[in-house]
């Protein structure tokens, strides 16, 4: 991470920024960043938005969320989200920056493990995750999307 670089929780005024990023993620027309609720989000202890910005521009990002469980007395897990690092800006440890970010606030919140999901076709994601101590080869991950969801009538 450069010296211009910084990572900060994200403001409303960072929703266009990371709209942008989550396009790069993802090839869907129904993508919306709100400003409302990125406030939303920065007044739930429980969650956490964080950008790294370059000189005020958010170029990377990340969501946390805690989850809480019963298996450990009252010790949450914790979710990882829609990491995502502008394109131009990889491999210049922002992305590490985030997640190290990411595990100060589990370890705060003694959070018993942090899981995320990459879609299958992210084998250099993959790779960055297992560097950094996630592991693939322990658990498998499964999604069902809104869209698969039974209807109720």
């Amino acid at each position: 991470m450069n010296s211009s670089s910084t990572v900060r929780p994200a403001r409303p005024s960072d929703a266009t920024a990371i709209e942008l990023l989550y396009r790069q993620l993802v090839d869907q027309p129904t993508v919306c960043v709100l400003a409302a609720r990125i406030q939303a989000i920065s007044e739930d202890a429980r969650t956490s938005l964080l950008v790294c910005d370059i000189e005020g521009v958010a170029k990377a990002t990340v969501l946390v969320s805690l989850c809480s469980d019963v298996m450990y007395n009252d010790q949450p897990f914790a979710v990882v989200e829609n990491l995502v690092v502008d394109v131009a800006h990889r491999n210049q440890g922002l992305g590490e920056a985030l997640l190290q970010h990411v595990e100060e606030f589990c370890t705060s919140s003694d959070c018993s493990k942090i899981m995320l999901l990459s879609s299958s076709i992210r084998v250099d994601a993959h790779r960055f995750f297992e560097h950094l101590g996630f592991r693939s080869d322990t658990k498998r991950g499964f999604v069902k999307y809104r869209r698969q969801f039974a209807r109720v009538q």
